[in-house]
C-alpha cells in the first residue's frame, strides 16, 4: 500500500473540511504517484524544493556560525571570495553543464547510445581541463593585479581558485543527474554534503587553533568542496554506467560546443545577474557593508529557492516535449508558472515577516539589512510570476536570444548599480536589484510569447496575449 494525501484526508479530517480540500490533495497524489513525464517532472521539482528547503536552513545556520566566529569584516572577505569562485566555477563549464541536460534526453529518446557515451566523457574531460586553466590564469591574474587590490583581499582570492576545478566539476555532474532525472545525485552534494562540511571542517580548525579569518575559512571550503565532488564523481559515474550499457562512442564536440557557448552566455548573464549585487557592493563598499548585503540575500533566498527547484525538475522535460512531443509544451510549460509563483509568494510573506530576528542571529549590526528585504522581494515575486522562462528557451533551442535578454538585463543592472551604490549605498544595490530582475521577467516573457506562442505569466490567460 502507498501513502495517499486525499485518502488520508478523509480518514482524520471532518467530512466537509475533507472535500473542500479534496482537489488540491488530489494533485499532490497526481504529483507524488502520476508515472507519467509530467509526475516525473513534479517530483523531481518537489525532491529539489525540499532539497533547497533544507540548504537554505543548513546554509543560513552555518552562515550565521560563520558570521559570528569571523566577526563582520572577515565574514565579508571570506563571502565576496566564495561567491566569486562559485560564480567562475559554473561559467568554467561554458554551458556543457546545461547542454548536456538537452543532449542526453534527446539522445536516450532516439537510441543514439553511441553519442550519449561520447558527451558524458567529453563533457567531464572538456570542465575539468578548461577549469584548470581558468583557475591558473585566475591565480596569476591577482598575483599581476595585487599593487591596486586591497591587501586583505590578496591572499584569499588565490586561495580561493584551488576550488574552480571541483566547482566546476560538480556544476557538471548535476547537469548529468538532472538530465537522468536524479534529483537526490542532482543537488544533495552542492546543497546539502558541501556546506556542512565546510562548517564541519571550519569548527575543525577552530578547534585545532586556527585563527578566525577568512583564510581559516577558505581552507575549509577546498577541503569540502575536493571532498564533496569526488564522492559526487564517483556516484553519478556509477550510476551512468549501470544506466547505459558498454560500446562504441561517437563525440561531436564541434556541434556540443556550438549548442554550449549561447547556452554558456546564458548562464554567465543570469549567473552575474543573480550575483552581481554582491559583487559590485564589494567593488563600491567595505566587507562589513558586504557581510550586511549578503546576509540580507541569503535569507531572501529560500523565496529564490523555488524558483531554481522548479528549473531544475523541469529542464530536461522542456527538452523531451520540444524534440518528441510539442502538443504537451504549452501545457506543461503553463502549469510550471504556477508551480512556481504561489510557493514564491508565500515564501516571500514568510521571510518579510521572519527577516528581522533572522538576521540578528548573525549579529546586532546585520539588522540593518531588514529593511532591504521589503524592496528585494518585488524583483523575486516578479521572477516567480513568469516561472522559469529562461529553461524553457534554452531547452528549445532559443537560447541565443536568451542570451541577448540576460545581456541586456545584466547591463542595466551594473548601470543601475554603478548610479545608485555611490550615492545611497545598500540601498542603491536593492534598488538596482530589484529593478532588474523585474525588467528580467517582462523581456523573458515577451520573449517567450513572440518565439514559442506560449504566455508565461501567472495571471495573464493562455490566451491573454494574442
Amino acid at each position: 500500500m502507498r501513502f495517499s494525501a486525499a485518502t488520508t484526508a478523509g480518514r482524520f479530517l471532518p467530512r466537509r473540511l475533507a472535500l473542500r480540500m479534496g482537489p488540491l490533495l488530489g494533485r499532490i497524489d497526481a504529483v507524488l504517484f502520476t508515472a507519467d513525464e509530467r509526475g516525473e517532472a513534479g517530483r523531481m521539482s518537489v525532491i529539489a524544493f525540499s532539497i533547497r528547503i533544507i540548504s537554505a536552513v543548513i546554509a543560513f545556520v552555518s552562515q550565521v556560525l560563520m558570521a559570528r566566529w569571523m566577526g563582520s569584516f572577515e565574514y565579508g572577505i571570506f563571502v565576496l571570495v566564495w561567491v566569486t569562485m562559485v560564480i567562475v566555477g559554473n561559467l568554467a563549464c561554458l554551458g556543457f553543464h546545461t547542454s548536456v541536460i538537452r543532449f542526453i534526453p534527446e539522445y536516450r529518446e532516439r537510441g543514439m547510445l553511441a553519442e550519449l557515451r561520447g558527451i558524458v566523457l567529453a563533457s567531464r574531460l572538456f570542465v575539468l581541463i578548461a577549469s584548470t586553466l581558468i583557475a591558473g590564469l585566475g591565480a596569476l591574474g591577482v598575483w599581476l593585479a595585487s599593487p591596486w587590490i586591497e591587501n586583505y583581499y590578496v591572499v584569499p582570492f588565490i586561495l580561493g581558485v584551488i576550488c574552480l576545478p571541483m566547482i566546476a566539476m560538480s556544476d557538471l555532474l548535476q547537469g548529468l543527474a538532472r538530465a537522468n532525472s536524479w534529483a537526490l545525485f542532482a543537488l544533495s552534494p552542492t546543497y546539502l554534503i558541501r556546506p556542512v562540511l565546510i562548517l564541519l571542517f571550519m569548527a575543525l580548525m577552530l578547534v585545532a587553533g586556527y585563527a578566525p579569518d577568512a583564510k581559516t575559512a577558505i581552507f575549509a571550503s577546498i577541503a569540502a568542496t575536493y571532498v564533496t565532488t569526488l564522492g559526487q564523481l564517483i556516484g553519478v559515474t556509477q550510476r551512468m554506467d549501470k544506466r547505459t550499457p558498454a560500446g562504441p562512442m561517437k563525440v561531436h564536440f564541434a556541434q556540443w560546443f556550438i549548442v554550449s557557448l549561447p547556452i554558456f552566455l546564458v548562464e554567465s548573464f543570469f549567473f552575474l545577474l543573480t550575483n552581481a549585487d554582491v559583487l559590485m557592493v564589494g567593488a563600491y563598499m567595505n566587507p562589513n557593508d558586504v557581510a550586511v548585503y549578503f546576509a540580507t540575500v541569503k535569507t531572501l533566498a529560500l523565496v529564490h529557492f523555488v524558483y531554481f527547484a522548479v528549473k531544475a525538475g523541469v529542464a530536461q522535460r522542456y527538452a523531451q516535449f520540444t524534440h518528441g512531443e510539442p502538443q504537451k509544451l504549452v501545457a506543461f510549460a503553463r502549469e510550471t508558472v504556477s508551480w512556481t509563483f504561489w510557493p514564491s509568494l508565500l515564501m516571500a510573506l514568510l521571510v518579510l515577516a521572519l527577516g528581522e530576528p533572522m538576521l540578528v542571529l548573525f549579529g546586532p549590526e546585520f539588522s540593518s539589512g531588514y529593511p532591504l528585504l521589503f524592496l528585494l522581494v518585488f524583483g523575486v515575486v516578479a521572477r516567480a510570476a513568469v516561472g522559469p522562462c529562461e529553461s524553457l528557451l534554452t531547452m528549445s533551442g532559443n537560447q541565443n536570444i536568451c542570451a541577448a535578454v540576460y545581456a541586456m538585463t545584466l547591463a542595466f543592472n551594473i548601470g543601475l548599480n554603478v548610479m545608485l551604490i555611490p550615492p545611497f549605498g545598500l540601498w542603491g544595490a536593492a534598488m538596482a536589484t530589484a529593478f532588474a530582475m523585474i525588467f528580467e521577467a517582462c523581456a523573458l516573457s515577451f520573449t517567450v510569447w513572440r518565439k514559442l506562442g506560449i504566455v508565461m505569466l501567472i495571471f495573464v490567460p493562455a490566451k491573454g496575449a494574442a
